[in-house]
């Protein structure tokens, strides 16, 4: 970081309220044009959600701004870091600055939970094995897991416990910012509430930033401050409010259709 934008706490009109900031964002699959020039900002101590139709790219979208796929065109900084002007060191060591959480955890088959915990501990230090241990049952234990979970592998787990498992693992190197790709696909809606009563607690609890990905209107109501929608290869954001008042007809249909009037019925004004 250079002197300057450690006196002023900002460059290239970077503002220190904001943990991701994404300009003129451009990616492509396959020569298909999934994002036409995003803008985005990831405020500190915010949780956003990102909605959209299947296939507008969602997932893409976080996938690009974590550095697993590359962008056509248009910047990324975390943490007030061009991820593309970043070198291999550096990458390795801002991404232990935020945490990951993929669709069903996407936990190693072969590990147990403890071990899959033990993962991003091992690629960014060498740590003493009782300590690993430690780690292990206190990430455990904040997400709401019995001790006993850390000797089983992911497939004696349950849907909800392999989630509550993958997000022990992204909370291992206690990170600012926290990354959910559908964190409640699949699980029912008792638990699903449960999970997402959790990431309030603990966004409250850790101090957490998070971006998170869902088609789950009862998370965008129970935790989101703002939302981000991706349509016409477009973001719209804001509060759900604003979006409800937005003629968009996807929109529309979102929220004043059966489902959304069931989410939000006596929660939204």
């Amino acid at each position: 970081m250079s002197d300057a934008r450690q006196a002023n706490g900002h460059a290239d009109g970077h503002d220190d309220g904001l943990l991701v900031r994404v300009r003129g964002l451009v990616t492509k699959i396959g020569g298909r044009t999934i994002h036409d020039g995003i803008d985005l900002d990831l405020r500190r101590g915010e949780v956003l959600g990102v909605v959209g139709g299947s296939g507008a790219g969602k997932s893409v979208l976080l996938r690009t701004i974590v550095g697993l796929m590359t962008p056509a065109a248009g910047t990324i900084e975390v943490f007030g870091e061009q991820m593309a002007r970043l070198n291999d060191r550096e990458r390795h060591k801002l991404e232990a600055r935020w945490g990951v959480l993929f669709q069903d955890g996407a936990l190693f088959s072969s590990l147990t939970v403890a071990e899959n915990i033990d993962v991003p501990l091992k690629e960014q230090f060498d740590l003493p094995h009782h300590l690993l241990v430690e780690i292990a049952q206190l990430k455990l234990s904040l997400v709401g897991l019995a001790p006993e979970t850390a000797s089983l592998h992911p497939s004696e787990l349950s849907g909800g416990m392999r989630k509550r498992a993958g997000l022990a693992r992204a909370l291992a190197l206690d990170p600012a910012l926290l990354f959910l790709d559908e964190p409640t696909a699949g699980l029912d809606p008792i638990s699903a509430g449960d999970f997402d009563h959790l990431i309030g607690d603990l966004k409250s609890s850790l101090g957490l930033t998070v971006f998170m990905v869902t088609h789950d209107l009862d998370s965008l109501v129970a935790i989101c401050d703002r939302i981000a929608v991706l349509i016409d290869k477009r973001l719209k954001i804001g509060t759900i409010e604003e979006l409800m008042r937005d003629p968009h007809p996807w929109l529309q249909s979102y929220f004043h259709g059966p489902r959304g009037r069931a989410a939000l019925d006596g929660k939204v004004a």
